[in-house]
């Protein structure tokens, strides 16, 4: 009778180890994550932060804590945006975050004026902070490194759509941006840009006044070449977009006469010839609008009454003058001031 007992005591014991056991591989081993989510680990931040984030969104912290602390991730964890994807272990994550596994993002840049507002628009979206970017933007070292000076380098930036590591210095994404400029720069565009007798940078800056003066990307090949025929001519550009941005006053609706005045290299009303860089950044349909210039007699053009977004174009200043008279009659209409 004893030794029964005994033989169902020493089974029950296995039993129970054996299930502590199982409990215990599947506390390291077995899903810890329900659902999908980003986990971001900035540079600046302390172990105990990392912990803050991620322990409510996993199962199983007891174990990762215990695991965590076996491979010293307090002092091995790796900055940067990882995925928590479900069906992962807790020493999955852990081993992730120590060895820096991290998943890129996607980076995109469009739609800015200044550098600062480049800035701000990275900062959203990578780990360094705008102050950081914003001394890599306006270092002459760094420019001078790809080819730049501090105020020309705002032109190397291409809009579009880039992975990087979230992690990513300001340093290296204007590096990785010089590499994706070069890359732009086809020999298909070059052949069209000597076509017109503009330099790189000079073709950056008249796309970012084309892309400023109309959104209609039928109409891009057409005010480009009123401003082919301006420069050629040796006549003032007198673009509008260029007092706006001389003067830093983008909500202006209406350039009076004392605006015009206005002094400043990028005034196109008081300097021939084109800005030093350009007035935002041009998006890739404005640039070869300027590559692929319509050829025409026009030299200028101006918003049409109907306020549609497109333009009358004329010969004549005696053509424009009509035009301008006529918008100018509807802004007064509108009472736009």
């Amino acid at each position: 009778m004893r030794k029964k007992i005994l033989g169902w005591g020493l089974l029950a014991a296995f039993v129970l180890t054996a299930g502590a056991g199982l409990v215990l591989r599947q506390q390291f081993y077995g899903n810890a994550v329900v659902t999908e989510r980003d986990l971001y680990v900035s540079v600046r931040a302390e172990y105990g932060q990392v912990a803050d984030s991620l322990l409510p969104q996993i199962k199983h912290r007891r174990a990762f804590d215990a695991y965590a602390r076996r491979i010293n991730l307090a002092e091995t964890f790796k900055p940067g945006h990882y995925v928590l994807k479900h069906g992962m272990s807790v020493i999955e994550i852990a081993r992730m975050l120590k060895l820096g596994l991290q998943t890129p993002v996607r980076v995109t840049i469009n739609n800015v004026r200044i550098p600062a507002q480049l800035a701000q628009k990275l900062a959203r979206q990578i780990d360094a902070d705008s102050t950081a970017i914003m001394q890599a933007l306006t270092s002459e070292e760094l420019a001078a490194e790809v080819g730049f000076d501090s105020v020309t380098l705002f032109s190397m930036f291409i809009p579009d759509s880039y992975e990087f590591y979230w992690t990513v210095t300001p340093g290296e994404f204007v590096r990785r941006m010089k590499r994706e400029y070069d890359r732009f720069w086809t020999s298909e565009r070059d052949v069209k840009r000597k076509r017109s007798g503009l330099s790189r940078l000079e073709v950056m800056t008249l796309a970012s006044i084309v892309y400023e003066e109309t959104r209609k990307t039928d109409e891009m090949p057409r005010i480009a070449g009123v401003y082919v025929n301006r420069l050629r001519k040796g006549m003032p550009l007198q673009a509008d977009p260029t007092v706006k941005y001389a003067m830093q006053d983008f909500g202006l609706r209406r350039i009076l006469h004392k605006h015009l005045k206005y002094e400043s290299p990028y005034n196109t009303y008081r300097n021939k010839g084109l800005p030093p860089s350009p007035i935002c950044m041009p998006g890739i349909d404005a640039i070869d609008a300027v590559l692929n210039y319509e050829v025409h007699d026009y030299l200028f053009f101006c918003a049409r009454a109907t306020f549609d977004g497109y333009h009358n174009f004329a010969r004549t200043l005696r053509e424009h003058n009509a035009n301008a008279r006529a918008y100018s009659a509807e802004l007064n209409r509108r009472k736009i001031k």
